[in-house]
């Protein structure tokens, strides 16, 4: 299957967010011997030894199984807790991503990846200290978590990243799979941070302050298991980021149903969805479909999987499985029914998943499409003739923004903040260090996960080192984010005062470069919110 153009843009985004890299797939060359562990990094962890790596300013233990291999029998099962070992395990190099398609980068077929790395920075102190678990983007589809060592020994934290099952491998449902089967993703996580409950404290860490966080998918993978019964007490703070991209789908859409605002598929349309998938494969009328299923090669599964778009596809992200997610996150908070835990919420004011029209037909056109009978009142609000050249790209980047991204976040802001503190944000900063996907010969705006390429800089390709402006917003974001996951409030030295979001008092943080950074409650009329909450989920 050949992915489309605005596919191809929007998973371009969120894969240069995740740190994939060749060296960090299964079909890399074969690679050397991993590097020998460091003297005085030997720690017995409940399922046996491991040993890391010394180096800039942390202690790295990479690739340190969390979970049995899910393969074989255990393939589309839960995850089950590892046999253990005796030997020292030598967590010197990162594990394979687990399995992905090879559309965009080169992808993976091992599915032995439900590995996780540590790391904890040297010299932060005595005491425990707080635990940043990074759950990467990538749609559900695609990706591996980045280096957070920068994060860790400018924030003294200790910063734990987990790879979970993918796409077709991670989410698909099918009667022969069980009663709840489908949120074997979700599930890695949750026994991912069961594992950090058990061990972190032999690596200097609090299992008692355990913040999850993480980038578009990431996002999503945080209010999943926010509104996750199975979630209760594996994590005490959430930092959602861009976690809202496609709830008001329309025909563009580029990922199945799976944001922190969308109706996700129930198990019915799941199961409805994994016959069909069964069938392409050719296990549609085997005796055991399930025994099937699990012979099926990954590639198979993956070229038979797709974009996730077509008919045949199964889930590929999460369901409403009836365990794991009784239902979906908008609903959850919605209603009250989640794990409350203090929060940081936001979005990229120009974000967008959908790839923007540039001329004027196509922007009407694309509005049509996408909006149906209230394109009308789409094109009313939004006339070109407001918007400097290229006008047709911009505005429609900010109606693909506006809609899919900035409301469906504020909606969120004012359930959650009946329940939890709420510390909302904007992301504003027109000139962040730019990712791979940027078309320099468009006016990307505040793009999505901006934030993330601050918080991250240096981890991905051909960065040129921050300006002193970029410098001064990327000293504000680590103190926040490490602050929060420190005391659960974000206010630290050096940093603007962030009042918490209220239903009196709707405030967010627009975030900017060189010290500019305020708080402003100028986010739902600018950006017609009234109006495009009215079409969204769960909104009566």
């Amino acid at each position: 299957m050949r992915p489309s153009t605005a596919l191809k843009m929007a998973v371009s985004i969120i894969v240069a967010a995740t740190g994939l890299t060749a060296a960090s797939t299964a079909t890399a060359a074969p690679a050397a011997a991993p590097p020998p562990c460091s003297d005085g990094t030997l720690i017995q962890t409940d399922s046996g030894p491991v040993c890391g790596l010394d180096g800039d300013g942390v202690k790295n233990w990479l690739g340190v199984p969390y979970a049995a291999p899910p393969v074989g029998a255990l393939r589309w099962e839960a995850p089950a807790p590892h046999p253990g070992w005796t030997t020292p395990v030598q967590a010197t190099e990162p594990g394979s991503a687990c399995p992905q398609p090879s559309d965009f980068r080169p992808g993976s077929t091992d599915e032995n990846c439900l590995k996780l790395d540590v790391r904890v920075p040297e010299n932060a102190g005595s005491g425990p200290l707080p635990v940043m678990v990074q759950l990467h983007g990538g749609g559900f589809r695609l990706g591996t978590p980045s280096n957070g060592t920068r994060l860790a020994t400018a924030g003294k934290v200790i910063q734990v990243e987990v790879r979970y099952r993918l796409g077709i491998i991670g989410f698909l449902s099918h009667q022969a799979l069980g009663a709840n089967a489908g949120n074997y993703g979700i599930e890695d996580q949750q026994a991912a941070l069961g594992w950090v409950k058990r061990n972190i404290s032999k690596f200097g860490g609090d299992p008692g302050n355990v913040t999850i966080f993480g980038p578009s998918a990431g996002g999503s993978s945080v209010c999943a298991n926010m509104a996750s019964p199975t979630g209760s007490g594996l994590f005490h703070k959430g930092i959602i980021e861009s976690g809202e991209y496609n709830s008001l789908r329309g025909v563009h859409a580029t990922w199945q149903a799976q944001d922190c605002a969308a109706k996700l598929p129930t198990q019915a349309e799941a199961q409805a969805a994994g016959a069909r998938f069964a069938s392409a494969v050719g296990c549609g009328s085997a005796a055991d479909v399930a025994a099937c299923l699990r012979q099926v090669p990954v590639q198979t599964l993956l070229d038979a999987a797709g974009d996730g778009l077509g008919p045949n596809s199964g889930t590929m992200a999460p369901i409403v499985d009836g365990k794991t997610l009784t239902a979906s996150p908008g609903q959850a908070f919605d209603t009250g029914q989640f794990n409350k835990v203090p929060v940081i919420h936001g979005v990229a004011r120009d974000e967008s998943q959908i790839r923007p029209a540039d001329t004027p037909q196509a922007f009407e056109a694309q509005v049509r499409s996408q909006y149906g009978e209230f394109a009308p009142k789409v094109l009313k609000r939004y006339p070109l003739s407001q918007y400097p050249e290229p006008a047709a790209f911009i505005a429609a980047r900010t109606v693909l923004a506006d809609s899919t991204s900035v409301c469906p976040a504020l909606l969120n802001d004012r359930r959650l903040a009946e329940h939890v503190p709420v510390y909302a944000y904007r992301f504003d900063d027109t000139n962040p260090p730019p990712l791979p996907f940027i078309d320099a010969t468009k006016p990307a705006g505040a793009f999505h996960v901006g934030e993330f390429s601050y918080l991250y800089h240096g981890t991905f390709p051909n960065q040129a080192p921050l300006d002193p402006n970029q410098k001064a917003l990327q000293a504000q974001l680590t103190s926040q984010w490490t602050g929060f996951a420190r005391t659960g409030d974000p206010n630290v030295d050096g940093t603007p005062r962030w009042t918490p979001f209220t239903a009196e008092k709707q405030h967010q943080m627009s975030l900017l470069p060189a010290g500019t950074s305020r708080m402003t409650r100028e986010v739902s009329w600018p950006h017609h919110c009234t109006f495009w909450n009215k079409l969204a989920p769960f909104t009566g």
